[in-house]
């Protein structure tokens, strides 16, 4: 089976997630898409997480629930912390080594992708799928279009980094995060939302 890994810190998960994970699992090129919630992302190491884990998770279980074939994994829960891609990868394809994994990465991290922990070792033993994103031309170099695919998904303008903004500002996040997001998001008084 070929799975999908999209990972994130998803804090919060958006509109825009939800939209390139439909697209994915829609498009065929996965049978099954995991969105693997990330404790820490190394990149980010320093950058304040401002809600637990568990309420980034259940968020995202909101989104992955009413989507076929497209779920929510805490796999990176248990890993080491930070957690590297490679060794998530390599812990995933230990555990379920029928499976076929496919890293899911936008074109923001396409770009930087020779900065991630051990780059070289993923490109030779995984498919990447890079969907698009505004400003980044994605180039394919002719020796990794066997592993490394375009997928033709919408740009979506959006980040969890704006919503943030606009909750601490105590503006409206309608249509920015689905409506059952936007409710637990409320209701647990997260992203400091002012009244």
């Amino acid at each position: 089976m070929k799975i999908g890994i999209f990972g994130g810190s998803f804090n919060p998960i958006h509109s825009g997630h939800a939209i390139i994970a439909h697209h994915i699992i829609s498009s065929g090129a996965v049978d099954r898409l995991w969105l693997m919630v990330s404790p820490v992302n190394p990149l980010k190491v320093g950058l304040e997480q401002q809600v637990a884990d568990t309420d980034r998770l259940r968020m995202v279980e909101m989104v992955t629930r009413p989507l076929e074939n497209v779920e929510t994994s805490a796999f990176e829960f248990t890993m080491p912390k930070p957690s590297y891609t490679i060794d998530t990868l390599n812990a995933l394809q230990a555990k379920f080594p029928d499976d076929e994994f496919y890293l899911v990465t936008g074109a923001d991290n396409w770009a930087i992708f020779d900065r991630w922990r051990n780059s070289e070792e993923i490109l030779a033993k995984y498919h990447l799928l890079v969907y698009p994103r505004l400003g980044y031309d994605v180039v394919i170099p002719e020796e990794l279009r066997d592993r490394v695919s375009l997928v033709d998904a919408p740009i979506i303008e959006l980040s969890s980094t704006a919503v943030r903004e606009r909750l601490a500002q105590g503006l409206s996040v309608r249509y920015y995060v689905p409506d059952e997001v936007l409710s637990y998001i409320e209701r647990k008084g997260l992203y400091r939302i002012s009244d």
